[in-house]
């Protein structure tokens, strides 16, 4: 079977030409956010598979549980994929929509693992000095590790920026090895 993330892909696509055309990538975010909660509740994911319940029967139920965050579109889009029996990929879809509308708006995720917690200056720092290296608004997720013994690590996308002392510390040691 096709890898979820490549399936999802054009089903996150067309929503987001859709949203796009619409001026509407935020509720259209959250209306895939809600759906994506539904099918993921165990009740409702044990129903996926079941080949007694019709799409359309699938359909009704994540658009009524998703109630009006939905919308017209986002029922519509929810019943393209129960007739296509994809409604099990709503979280990637999501996902994937949600990278497409952050590439959109120029807004990049940033992990930042330091050995100690930052401070709300040091996290404004860094947010400034990333914004004008990546050129886009940054979102941090700052996170702890002790393990670096000092610096940082910082990660988007491909992008891998290792300043932590215990990098430092490997490169030495594999220099008086090597």
């Amino acid at each position: 079977m096709a890898d979820k993330i490549t399936i999802a892909r054009p089903y996150a696509r067309a929503a987001f030409e859709e949203a796009r055309a619409h001026e509407g990538l935020s509720p259209w975010s959250d209306a895939l956010k809600v759906a994506a909660q539904v099918v993921t509740d165990p009740r409702v994911a044990a129903l996926l598979g079941n080949p007694h319940v019709t799409p359309e029967q699938l359909a009704q139920l994540v658009t009524s549980i998703a109630g009006s965050k939905l919308g017209e579109r986002g029922a519509n889009f929810v019943s393209t994929l129960a007739a296509n029996r994809r409604l099990g990929f709503l979280p990637e879809i999501s996902t994937r929509f949600d990278e497409l509308k952050d590439s959109a708006e120029g807004v990049a995720d940033v992990t930042v693992t330091s050995a100690a917690t930052l401070n709300d200056a040091q996290r404004n720092k860094l947010a400034a000095a990333l914004e004008k290296r990546l050129k886009r608004k940054v979102r941090l997720h700052c996170d702890v590790d002790p393990g670096l013994i000092g610096g940082a690590v910082v990660r988007s996308g491909d992008l891998v920026i290792d300043g932590s002392v215990s990098a430092r510390l490997n490169r030495i040691a594999y220099e008086l090895t090597a």
